[in-house]
């Protein structure tokens, strides 16, 4: 659901992490990045509403004004929307090398 809301906005370079046994924090990464801080904003929104709709709270939600790295903390699942800029310098994946990466290609239509 939060990959398919992230695809739908055309979200970049959609990443899931496998974080179970790596991290306590949650069971899954989701990282993407939007070209624009707008884009950023319309991701992070999208993703609020579906998963709202869906019943799921939203138990943090965190840098949605500047748009440059947004943090939705969706309990198992926390997703990091970052402007592509900030997306290289941050480098999650590189991070948390540790973690196995989720196959997408079935839900991505990139």
């Amino acid at each position: 659901m939060v990959v398919e809301a992230i695809d739908d906005k055309r979200g970049l370079q959609i990443t899931a992490l496998n974080m179970e046994g790596i991290s306590p924090i949650a069971d899954y990464f989701v990282i993407c990045h939007g070209n624009s801080e707008k884009q950023v904003q319309a991701i992070a929104h999208e993703l609020k509403k579906v998963v709202q709709k869906d019943g799921l709270e939203i138990k943090r939600l965190e840098g949605y004004d500047q748009a440059r790295w947004v943090l939705l903390d969706v309990g198992d699942v926390v997703v990091h929307i970052f402007h592509k800029d900030e997306r290289l310098y941050y480098n999650l994946e590189k991070l948390w090398g540790d973690a196995s990466i989720v196959d997408l290609d079935e839900v991505v239509t990139q």
